[in-house]
């Protein structure tokens, strides 16, 4: 739908999809789908719902106009007031969750947490608000110690004796955390309990 839409507007940007909706809903329908209904930054859970997610660009549309259109630089965020895509604006986003090594230079604790390993993984954390300290966003911080010690219950393991969990324990377990449900959802926070996991198994190997 987006594509026949920009052959037939060429030129057009995002800001020109005036009225059109169901072109906007498909987009974010699109992404949530993509993303097995986590938001792109937190991973907290989303739905295709309006209220519940946006169309996010990376780049924002302000940096790079030829790029609002581009549906490699859209994903779904959260409407969570003060992070991810409420925090991100106009701001350039240096580290991006379509990088691969957003994976290694985002550390999360099972305190809920989240350090950068590099210098563009702290930028992002703190553009898009992400909680690397409690008094940062207390919120977030909360909501996913919460959901970390949930998921770790859920799977009959006590959180403070996750560090002592053998290897193929922890291997099983990251395993089941990126299983998904019948609609194809991800556990909220999912990703970032299999961080954690693999940071400590990292720990190990130092």
């Amino acid at each position: 739908m987006l594509e026949k839409w920009k052959r037939a507007n060429k030129g057009k940007k995002y800001a020109d999809l005036v009225g059109r909706e169901d072109i906007k809903d498909a987009i974010r329908y699109a992404c949530v789908t993509e993303q097995h209904g986590l938001c792109a930054y937190c991973c907290c859970r989303i739905t295709a719902e309006k209220g519940s997610a946006c169309n996010e660009h990376i780049e924002a549309q302000h940096l790079a106009p030829h790029r609002t259109l581009d549906f490699g630089n859209i994903v779904a965020s959260c409407t969570n007031a003060k992070r991810c895509d409420k925090a991100h604006g106009r701001q350039l986003l240096p580290l991006t969750p379509l990088m691969i090594e957003c994976e290694k230079e985002l550390q999360f604790e099972l305190s809920g947490l989240v350090a950068g390993t590099t210098l563009r993984a702290c930028a992002s954390i703190n553009v898009l608000n992400l909680g690397d300290t409690h008094e940062s966003n207390r919120g977030l911080v909360g909501e996913r110690k919460q959901m970390i010690d949930a998921l770790l219950f859920s799977c009959s393991i006590d959180p403070a004796e996750l560090f002592i969990e053998e290897d193929d324990v922890l291997d099983l377990l990251k395993n089941d955390l990126l299983e998904v449900d019948a609609q194809q959802f991800l556990q909220p926070f999912s990703p970032v309990l299999v961080n954690v996991i693999i940071g400590i198994q990292r720990a190990r190997q130092r």
